[in-house]
């Protein structure tokens, strides 16, 4: 048997499988060259009943000091351009207090303090507002961003009782958003500068504890409806409270940055 030494990392509830991408390399999958034995191991080390239990596997490879290359991979085996949470992981596991992660997405940048990780995102892109569809023969509108993977979001009241899993299915396999689909969050307003949020993610395909990329996506569009200046506090379904900077000029976003905290949990090895 091969082992693969890992670390089980958490960041708002959303949970992670940290792995140096030389622990996989020795692996006869790997002798292809091809992403696909990653994705297969994604799979295995992500079950929650016969693996080691996430959301998502991280294969980081040291680069430059101070860098680091950073490949997500979903739990259903499939490969994420950027996870906000993640990166936030990834960072602390790295155990530097500023970092430049290499990601599908773009750089990403880190601050550490203690327990408590500052990530910059790229720039977002792709804003639309007030897209009309017709989910369960019912029309409603819904606002998409890409925050490094693409977001729509959905104003509504009394998020608690959504359907998440149901209603975020149907718009996240919507031919609006396809062929890439996207994350689903539903948000309801809590006050001028504060919004609870619930998501569901694809590549997960269920609702998750938090997601930080959709948490940053939410803040966006809510700051460009109720005109807000510069932060927004975001109450996820774990119980935390992400933080989330910007600088706004009109409908242009520059300067994001998510906070919060994340820690590990447990190391192992996993025996292949």
């Amino acid at each position: 048997m091969h082992k693969i030494k890992f670390t089980k990392m958490v960041a708002s509830g959303n949970d992670f499988v940290v792995i140096e991408a030389k622990s996989v390399k020795p692996l006869p999958v790997r002798q292809a060259g091809k992403s696909g034995s990653l994705s297969g191991l994604a799979r295995i080390l992500c079950d929650r009943k016969y693996g080691i239990g996430a959301d998502g596997l991280l294969v980081l490879e040291k680069a430059l000091p101070g860098g680091v290359k950073m490949r997500i991979f979903n739990s259903d085996g499939s490969e994420a351009e950027m996870c906000g949470n993640g990166s936030r992981c990834a960072s602390l596991w790295m155990g530097l207090k500023t970092l430049n992660l290499k990601t599908r997405a773009g750089a990403v940048e880190s601050i550490v303090k203690k327990d408590q990780v500052k990530i910059k995102l790229t720039n977002p892109k792709g804003l639309r507002l007030d897209i009309p569809l017709k989910i369960n023969n019912r029309g409603i509108k819904v606002n998409f961003i890409n925050t490094g993977v693409p977001h729509a979001v959905i104003f509504v009241s009394g998020v608690d009782k959504i359907n998440v899993q149901g209603i975020g299915r149907s718009i996240r396999y919507h031919n609006k958003f396809s062929p890439a689909g996207a994350n689903v969050d539903f948000i309801e307003v809590l006050g001028k500068d504060a919004l609870r949020i619930r998501t569901y993610e694809r590549g997960v395909e269920d609702e998750t504890l938090a997601c930080g990329t959709g948490s940053v996506a939410a803040a966006l569009i809510f700051a460009l409806k109720a005109d807000v200046s510069n932060k927004v506090y975001v109450h996820t379904r774990s119980g935390e409270i992400l933080k989330i900077y910007f600088k706004k000029d009109n409908s242009r976003f520059t300067d994001v940055w998510l906070e919060g905290k994340a820690r590990a949990v447990y190391k192992g090895e996993y025996y292949v």
